[in-house]
């Protein structure tokens, strides 16, 4: 293992998956915040910078995805960290060479909505399960599927999907989804999980998160990231302050109760608020 600079924080839990692999709950994301627009072959050394501070202070669960177009950024910061690669979770063969590394530990089918019919989401998944066998990643799931569409993989699939990655928090909290989750051991892991206490102010959850945050001497963002731990659900979040993202790591220090976990879900059900794909709904979808 290699030395890491600076005070050792508290581990972040893990969550077992179905496959057998563990999970950090906390994880640096790479995605909407820095998306890079024009050359993709430009190196952003913002991105690099902020993904080098986040393994220096202790996240060991990094997130990216092609689309956002930070992966060659992610690789650097990577090589360039000190940290054993064996530590480390990211999201392929174009993908494996901008991360400079031969395999990862989680890859994911970013959206269902591009499938024109169920054989085409089946068919995705199939080639998924081989990517898999082949050990180019050592576990596979999905991102953004509905009910609907994890049911349809569900019925040919030979391995399920480890975890389904979607917006997650207390304006959106998928009662349903989060059953078929359960039902097929499929982990949850929550994007956007700060909304209801940055973008979606003012709502409902206010005064619960705010006397939370009182109580256990933290923000706001962190009940809310300690919120979906609680719920065994892997919380993703970013940013490029070095002191926020140690703030967020302090979620290894506190426990909310079960009964201030049903208080912000409870709060939570007065307001729906969906911040990401939302042409794909009529405002109504809380699934």
């Amino acid at each position: 293992m290699a030395d890491i600079p600076g005070p050792q924080p508290t581990p972040i839990p893990s969550l077992k998956l179905n496959d057998g692999t563990s999970m950090p709950m906390l994880a640096y994301g790479t995605g909407t915040a820095w998306y890079k627009t024009g050359d993709e072959a430009r190196v952003d050394t913002a991105v690099v910078d902020a993904v080098k501070t986040a393994i220096r202070l202790g996240f060991r669960h990094l997130d990216g995805a092609e689309m956002y177009k930070t992966e060659t950024e992610l690789g650097i910061a990577i090589q360039e960290s000190g940290v054993a690669r064996e530590e480390l979770t990211q999201a392929l063969r174009t993908s494996l060479k901008k991360l400079r590394v031969d395999y990862v530990d989680l890859y994911l089918i970013h959206s269902p909505f591009w499938a024109q019919t169920p054989t085409d989401l089946q068919t995705a998944w199939s080639t998924m399960e081989n990517l898999k066998h082949l050990g180019l990643t050592k576990s596979i799931g999905v991102s953004n599927f509905l009910p609907a569409h994890l049911s349809t993989i569900l019925q040919t699939a030979r391995i399920p999907p480890a975890c389904n990655q979607i917006e997650f928090h207390p304006y959106l909290q998928h009662p349903d989804l989060l059953a078929l989750h359960k039902a097929h051991a499929i982990a949850t892991v929550a994007y956007a999980p700060l909304t209801a206490a940055t973008k979606a102010k003012p709502g409902p959850a206010d005064g619960i998160l705010k006397a939370l945050a009182k109580k256990y001497g933290v923000s706001e963002a962190e009940v809310s990231l300690r919120w979906c731990i609680d719920q065994d659900v892997v919380a993703v979040t970013t940013s490029g302050k070095e002191q926020r993202l140690s703030d967020y790591l302090r979620v290894a220090r506190f426990k909310l109760t079960p009964r201030e976990v049903d208080e912000v879900n409870e709060a939570g059900r007065g307001r729906h608020f969906r911040g990401f794909w939302t042409r794909m709904f009529d405002g109504n979808d809380r699934t």
